[in-house]
């Protein structure tokens, strides 16, 4: 029983490991690079 219950953890454990690598080459997230530009009003006084 216990031996069944670590194998299914170990087993977890490497489709997590699987699927976190795949998510890391196909997963990019970044944003799209686009220009910004703010006024800004800066009070001298």
């Amino acid at each position: 029983m216990i031996g069944q219950l670590i194998k299914l953890v170990l087993g977890l454990g490497v489709l997590a490991a699987i699927g976190l690598s795949i998510y890391a080459y196909v997963g990019d997230l970044a944003p799209d690079p686009r220009q910004e530009s703010l006024t800004v009003i800066l009070d001298a006084g």
